[in-house]
Order: C-alpha cells, then structure tokens, then sequence
C-alpha cells in the first residue's frame, strides 16, 4: 500500500523531504507525527470529512505535512499563490469554503492586511507558521499539544485547487472524495511509477512553488512510495545545476521558462556540474518551443519527457527525448483514454486540421465523476462536450497527425481575430523567445479600429537598457524573416518584467488588460 505512514514504520529515519535552502530534513517519523497531530488539530477545531483549509504560504516545511494532515483526515486542502493580493486570497478562500487559514512568518504582510480589512470572515481559525501576528494563532504550539496518533475516522481527502487565472478569475477544481483508505493507489501514482520508474530509491527534485498542482502532486506521490524530495524554496538557474550534483538527482520536474533561463547560463557554468545521476526531467504547464527543447536535449541528454494534462485530472498525453526528435513540437500521445479534436459544431475535424481537444475516458464515464468547477455551473458545462457523454476538454486547440501525436496550437481564449482571420500567438511567443536579446514575450491582440484586432508583441528584454526603437524593429524582421506576414506583431512595446505565473504560465489576461481597458475584445 502507498502512504507515508508504512515508511514511518520501515525507514522512519529516512528523509521524506530536505528543504535546500534552510538544509532542514523531514524524515518519514517526523511527517508521520506532525501531520496526525495536525490532523488531530482538525478535528479538535471541528472539522470533519468533506470539509476543507486554505494554505497560503511559501514553500516551506510545514506545508506537506498539512497537506498529509488534511489527506489523511479526508478534507479538501487548497493551496494558494504566495504571489496574490489580499481580495484575491479572500475570494479563493471564501469560494472554497475552507473552515482553516494557515500562513507564515514571511508572509506577514499580507496576513496582517486580511485581517485588518476584516477579509475571511467565514474562517473560523486562522494560524501562522514560524511566527505569531494579531488574528492568528501559532500553528506549532497548537500542534504540539496534541497527540500524534492516528485519528480514529481516516479516510482519504484530496486537493481542491484552483487554475491560475490566465485568463480570467480562477477557478476551483473540485472532485468527489473517494471514500477510499488514506494509502490507496491513485491515478498519478501509477504513471510516476510505470513511466518514470520512480521507486523507494528515488530522489526528486522541486524547483516550483508546492501551490501548484503538479510539484504538489509529485512531491506527495515521491512520499506515496518511499523516495526523498529536495524542495527547493524558489528557482535558481544555477542553484538547481549544483543540488542535482549534490543530491545525486534521479528525477526532476520542470516548466518551459526554466529551461530558458538555465540556457542563458554561461558555458561554464552549464559544464561544471556533474549531472550523471539525472535519469528523469519531466516538463510540462506550457508549449517549450522546439529550439529551446532541442538545446536541452542535445545538453541533458535523452532524461527529457514532456507530457499535456491539466489540474482537471481529465486525461494525460505524454512522450519521450526519442519520440520528440521524431515529432518535433508534439506533446505526446494519449496515455489514458482517448482524444478527439472537434470543430465549434461538436464534430470531429480531419486528421491534421485544429480544433478543440476532449478527452474521453477508456469506458464511458459518469458525468458526475468527473471535475467540476466550483460554484461554477456554467463553466463546467462549457468543459463538456455538448453531446458525447463523459467528453471534457480544457480549452485548448490541438492537431494531431496522422500517428496520433498531438500538437498544441494555443489556448483558445488567446486567439487573436485580425480582419476576421484567426491567428494563435504561441507561433510568434516560440520564436521570439529564442532571440539572443528577449528574455521573456507575450504575443496578445490589441483594439485596431478597421482590423478589430493586431497582432502586437510585449517583450520583456534581458537588458532593459537596449529597449527602445532600435530592438523594436530589429525583432520585427526577426519575426518577418520566419513567419507569413499574418503572424506576425505589427509593434513591441516592452515590459521590465511580465506577469508569469511561477509555474510558466503567463497571465496575458494581465498584459491584454492594460490595452483593452473596459472595452470587450472580438473574443468571447
């Protein structure tokens, strides 16, 4: 059986996670007591089974043991950006009906002003980890009083998380709890496993935020069977190069702008390291463009898998180094279920022509046993299909050939409609992230009074001193000579920085929004 709890019992001694930054080491006895005496903490403040607590916090300690507290106690657990303004933590926890607030020390600013706007009203405790604020409690001290035996009502509770708002409001994922025993397998666990030979011996890498759904979930499938996590508390290009040393990294997780930023990296620095150990780097969360991926490949070797799925669970594609330099640009083939790719009419397009991708489950699926979104009716209608029975998509438009791999176009609420064509940005995002002088871009459409949209480019530059005309109309051309005229920006305006979700993804919902101001734009 699969559950931290059986190594507590084995390997007690042996790291669960080691944080990088502090050195700080979690052994499995320690994740097993904390997190019953967390879980003992719930329900002393009343929580029962199918209820739920909010985590806005940094990558820290504490935060997998709370998760394996609430999983264990058969709550739904949300973690939130570390990165949102107070009114937004507010709508996330109000929405999800968390009955518990957990925050740390580092974020004290932000805790403090929830409190002082009188935000979280519905919470019933709010605590603080590593620290005490006015409004909160210490989680620590109350934690320490209890005791750190098993509850006697274990079941198993899941994340509740929500997207990341890239293109509007973000919205929670919610599925119906199991009911099954805390250390049943799970969906994950087997493709960790069965793809990605990860086992006891396992040492996994975490460079992302741990409030996003994929470290989350890998870190926790990692302890699922008995391997150690090194969490790192942010990205660093070079710092990740010296822990796979340090470490001996077997497996590793990563985001497309990750491998930017590591590419970037002197020579030098990129060849000091000894990588050997490294087996498994696994990517995801957004396009990598094909030169970026033909560098890593040609440096890491063949560890490279990518795969496409999102936080719905709804299905997963996926495809290694080998397959990859076949199918340059694909995202893999279906590994569970099937795809298929359909037109606005709900009819499947012919083989090679984009559309819109659902996927459909091995047998069919009860619709009510599939993800909803949250106090959202509405758009978890728009999630299925609109006559096939347990069909659901995410909203992205997708080809796929003739050997069944799939090609991601774009997400189809970034279309840009110029002159009543349809044109997706990521073409133009893929190239201009290559130039030698831009470190990040968003492609968005802008208002044009007869077009109804143009194709404009916001870049944000490696040295912002070189921003000005004269590398405006130098990545111009450089879009001209590779791209038909259609596709490419008309004009760059540049940013010191973009507002990238630490995960990869853009918020061009924010980059769209200072030039659209309250106007609506052609797409709906």
């Amino acid at each position: 059986m699969f559950h931290p709890c059986h190594h507590a019992a084995k390997t007690p001694d042996k790291p669960a996670y080691i944080m990088s930054a502090t050195g700080e080491v979690v052994t499995y006895k320690q994740l097993e007591d904390r997190s019953n005496q967390a879980a003992q903490l719930f329900r002393a403040e009343g929580l029962q089974v199918g209820d739920a607590i909010a985590i806005f916090m940094e990558n820290n300690a504490r935060f997998l043991e709370l998760c394996w507290a609430a999983q264990r106690a058969g709550l739904y657990f949300t973690a939130i950006s570390s990165r949102l303004t107070a009114p937004e933590i507010d709508y996330i926890v109000e929405d999800c009906g968390a009955k518990l607030f957990f925050t740390s020390e580092e974020l004290a600013p932000t805790a403090k002003e929830l409190v002082a706007r009188g935000l979280l009203k519905n919470v019933k405790t709010r605590f603080m980890i590593n620290g005490k604020e006015d409004g909160y409690e210490s989680y620590e001290e109350r934690r320490n009083m209890m005791p750190a035996t098993r509850i006697a009502d274990e079941t198993a509770g899941t994340d509740m998380l929500y997207s990341s708002g890239t293109t509007g409001r973000p919205k929670g994922i919610r599925r119906k709890l199991s009911g099954a025993p805390i250390d049943a397998g799970e969906g994950l666990l087997n493709l960790v496993t069965l793809l990605y030979g990860m086992n006891e011996e396992t040492m996994y890498l975490s460079p992302a935020p741990l409030y996003h759904a994929a470290p989350l979930r890998y870190n926790m499938s990692v302890q699922r069977i008995g391997g150690t996590c090194i969490v790192m508390d942010h990205f660093d290009p070079e710092g990740v190069l010296e822990l796979i040393e340090k470490h001996k990294i077997t497996h590793s997780q990563w985001v497309p702008t990750m491998f930017v930023r590591m590419l970037k990296l002197p020579k030098e620095v990129q060849t000091k390291h000894d990588l050997s150990s490294h087996k498994v780097a696994i990517h995801a969360a957004a396009p990598c463009p094909i030169p970026v991926k033909e560098q890593m490949i040609d440096w890491w070797g063949s560890v490279i898998y990518e795969y496409y799925a999102g936080s719905e669970g709804n299905g997963f594609c996926q495809l290694n180094s080998t397959e990859w330099l076949e199918h340059k640009g694909s995202v893999g083939k279906p590994l569970l279920g099937s795809v298929h790719i359909c037109g606005e009419d709900g009819e499947e397009v012919p083989v090679g022509e984009a559309g819109t991708i659902y996927f459909a489950p091995q047998e069919e699926a009860d619709p009510d046993e599939l993800f909803e979104y949250h106090n959202d009716p509405e758009k978890t209608k728009d999630s299925r299909h609109p006559s096939k029975r347990g069909w659901s998509t995410l909203g992205d438009v997708i080809s796929v050939n003739e050997d069944g791999y799939l090609y991601l176009t774009d997400r189809k609420a970034f279309m840009i409609i110029s002159g009543g064509v349809n044109i997706y940005p990521q073409e133009a995002e893929n190239l201009l992230i290559t130039h030698p002088k831009v470190a990040d871009v968003a492609v968005i459409g802008v208002p044009h009074e007869d077009l109804g949209e143009e194709v404009k480019a916001v870049v944000q530059p490696l040295n912002w001193n070189e921003a000005g005309p004269e590398l405006e109309a130098e990545l111009l051309e450089f879009c001209r000579s590779q791209l038909s005229k259609i596709k490419c920006p008309r004009s760059v305006d540049f940013d010191e920085e973009l507002p990238r979700h630490p995960t990869g993804k853009l918020y061009k919902r924010l980059v769209r929004d200072r030039y659209w101001g309250n106007r609506d734009s052609k797409i709906v």
